[in-house]
């Protein structure tokens, strides 16, 4: 019997005033769950179109463009397959392992996303992973964004699954993250409060809301401060969805080059061309979120012991902060 294939079909017309940007960039940016990778892929394969025209990865968007991407899909499988996928795992022990996720990766299947997941790669790598989550996401203790680099602790049984969720229920895990985050603060240490609930405006986001949602506090502190931009430490009380993200929107110090929460657009603006143009490049630069979980510490269930944990900043973020250093 042939297999029988599906596809998901996206459209986009580039408003007036759009900024010229890499087809690539754009659509990883603009397509749920897409990859870079993965969008080259597509456009290498002719599923994408430019005012009907096939074009290449560096094409550069223009206002007025009409963009259509075609995505052939299947129907979900019965099972989530392992996948020979590389993992930087930076702890293991006969209990859990802390895995350092790269950009990129959805941390397990999902919708249009049934490979290339965090969880095909561990069930690839070990036969050992908690069953406690429905199916789908066997180990998966705590999640980061897609395009969100860092720690992520994963479970290999139950017990130990239950008693680091307890851990995260209750507040205890350590968890600092650091980003660039546009402009410089009035103050070097301080905290955001605000209950975060869906945006009235656009569901599939997050906004600080008065009335709605749920209570999220983050506190940061100012590592370096670069021209325009500071690179900064950021501690969770909480652990609600996107909280990093919203919250220093919400302060108007976004997150540098975050798609969704205003930081691919020039915040504190300058009236010089060079200028505008320099940020332009960081941008090619960092075509996500400047944010890694940088540190993660916890109590080890079975043995008692505070485990604490490192992990480097990716090779982008690095060389995001060695060009605003310059």
């Amino acid at each position: 019997m042939a297999k029988i294939v599906t596809e998901k079909r996206f459209s986009f017309l580039l408003p007036d005033g759009k900024k010229k940007e890499r087809i690539d960039i754009f659509l990883a940016n603009s397509v749920e769950n897409a990859t870079r990778t993965r969008i080259q892929k597509l456009i290498k394969a002719n599923c994408v179109t430019v005012n009907g025209v096939f074009v290449k990865p560096n094409y550069l968007v223009n206002p007025g463009d009409s963009i259509e991407v075609v995505i052939p899909t299947s129907p979900r499988p019965e099972e989530t397959e392992p996948e020979d996928i590389p993992l930087n795992i930076v702890y293991e022990d006969d209990y859990l392992l802390v895995v350092n996720k790269p950009a990129g990766m959805v941390a397990h299947p999902s919708l249009g996303n049934y490979s290339g997941t965090l969880v095909n790669a561990l069930l690839h790598y070990t036969k050992k992973l908690s069953n406690l989550n429905e199916p789908g996401r066997p180990g998966i203790v705590h999640r980061i964004d897609k395009d969100t680099s860092g720690l992520l602790l994963i479970a290999k049984d139950e017990w130990t699954h239950a008693q680091l969720a307890k851990q995260f229920s209750t507040h205890t895990i350590e968890r600092e993250y650091w980003a660039v985050c546009w402009g410089k603060f009035k103050e070097r240490k301080g905290e955001v409060i605000g209950n975060i609930a869906r945006s009235n405006k656009d569901r599939k986001i997050f906004a600080v809301s008065k009335t709605e949602g749920k209570f999220a506090h983050t506190f940061y502190e100012v590592i370096e401060e670069f021209d325009f931009t500071s690179l900064v430490k950021l501690r969770l009380k909480t652990g609600r969805t996107h909280q990093i993200r919203v919250h220093m929107s919400h302060i108007r110090h976004p997150i540098f080059g975050d798609p969704i929460y205003g930081g691919r657009k020039i915040v504190y603006g300058f009236d010089l061309a060079k200028m505008k143009s320099h940020v332009e490049n960081l941008l090619e630069v960092m075509p996500r979120q400047a944010l890694h979980a940088k540190t993660l510490g916890f109590i080890h269930p079975h043995s008692k012991e505070k485990i604490s944990l490192d992990s480097e900043l990716p090779e982008d973020f690095q060389l995001l902060l060695k060009e605003l250093g310059d």
